[in-house]
This record gives C-alpha cells, sequence and structure tokens, in this order.
C-alpha cells in the first residue's frame, strides 16, 4: 500500500511539474510573439526635441508643429496612417526610397522610434491645403475622380479615397498635401528616384507634367 502510494505521489509531482513548464514556455512564447503597443507620447517627444545623444534632429524643424508642415517640399504628416509612416520610414533605411536627410535619420532611429512617431502622428488634426491654380483643377480632379483612360491610368480615388483620407494600412492620407511635394513624388516614381511602390511607378510613368501638376493642386484642395 505505501508502495504503491509512492508511486502514485511520484507520478502525480511529475505531472504537475510537466504542466508547469508547458505553462511557462506558452508564456514565454506569449510575451515575446506580442507586439510592443506604439507609445505616442514617446513619439511626440522624439518628434518635438529629437535625441541629440544618438544624432537625431526633431521632425518638427522640417514638418512642423504637429506634423502640419508649413514648407512646401516637405509633406504634411499630420493625419498620416501610422502603418504606412512605419512602412516609409523603413523603405528610406533600404534601395527602394532614397534621400539623403531622411536615409540618414532613419537609419538612427530603432524599430520602436518609428511605431511611437507614427503613433504620434497619426492622432494630430491635418490643417486644410488649398488649390492654386483654377485653370489647371478641373483636370487635376477629372484624373484624381476617373483616370485618363487612353492612357490606362487608375483614379487616385479608387486607392486613395474619393476625399483624399485613403486606406489605413495600405493607401496613404493625400488630402492637403503640398503641391511641390505631391509633384516632386509623382516625378520621382516616374523616373524611377522612388521605387517604393511598383503600381505609383507604372502609372507615374504614364502621365504628363502637366497631369501631375493639376492632380496635385488638385489633392491639395482636398479636405
Amino acid at each position: 500500500m505505501n508502495r504503491a502510494f509512492l508511486l502514485f505521489s511520484k507520478s502525480l509531482s511529475l505531472v504537475i511539474l510537466a504542466a508547469s513548464s508547458l505553462v511557462s514556455v506558452a508564456s514565454a512564447n506569449e510575451s515575446v510573439s506580442k507586439p510592443v503597443k506604439a507609445d505616442a507620447s514617446k513619439g511626440e517627444a522624439l518628434y518635438t526635441n529629437g535625441d541629440a545623444t544618438r544624432g537625431i534632429v526633431a521632425c518638427v524643424s522640417c514638418h512642423g508643429a504637429a506634423g502640419n508642415s508649413t514648407i512646401s517640399v516637405n509633406p504634411k504628416l499630420s493625419g498620416q496612417h501610422e502603418a504606412y509612416l512605419v512602412k516609409q520610414l523603413n523603405d528610406f533605411t533600404g534601395p527602394t526610397r532614397n534621400n539623403a536627410v531622411m536615409t540618414t535619420f532613419a537609419k538612427l532611429m530603432t524599430a520602436d522610434d518609428m511605431k511611437n512617431v507614427a503613433a504620434f502622428l497619426a492622432t494630430q488634426k491635418p490643417k486644410a491645403g488649398a488649390a492654386k491654380n483654377k485653370d489647371i483643377v478641373e483636370l487635376g480632379k477629372t484624373i484624381y475622380r476617373a483616370g485618363i483612360a487612353e492612357k490606362n491610368v487608375a483614379a487616385c480615388a479608387g486607392c486613395h479615397s474619393p476625399n483624399g483620407a485613403g486606406i489605413p494600412a495600405q493607401f496613404p492620407r493625400l488630402a492637403g498635401q503640398h503641391q511641390d511635394y505631391t509633384i516632386a513624388q509623382l516625378t520621382n516614381f516616374r523616373t524611377g528616384v522612388r521605387k517604393n511602390s511598383a503600381q505609383m511607378v507604372t502609372l507615374a510613368k504614364r502621365m504628363s507634367d502637366d497631369e501631375i501638376k493639376a492632380v496635385a493642386d488638385y489633392i491639395a484642395g482636398l479636405k
């Protein structure tokens, strides 16, 4: 009787030990696989102040308070989709998107830095832009809403939405963006300087300078 009880106790202990090990392993795996949540407050601090110890200059100096750039060649980032911003920062560190300034700073940022800054900017309220050239804005409206059928250029609204809000995690917000910046990016896609979207490279190559300027002006007035 005592021997049987001892054997039973030993077996029970082994079962409990094995179960505890499985729970520990599962907990460890969960902690490893669970993504770290972005911290918008840390993102705001880095965006506003930079990090001198790592050579990261404050983003605000080029992109404006809360991402509302007042410099026409620097994009407005306020209200931009978080996933899109993270992707672009990562793209700046590789061969598909090269910019002397942004490539330098993106390479100094950690994955958490990128997520945090993106989380901050995504929650900021964008300031409205405005179309400037009434002579071309109607052409821009037509291209944005209907595309250019004879050139097989798809309507911008199909991916970026009719009001320019974009689609989170897929296509960026365009509404209110500076004309100069949009023109530069479409031109870069056309020439291959920027190649982190095969779709945009294809479409931009089919557009003339006048068509690019027109759609950029229309985009600037979207709200």
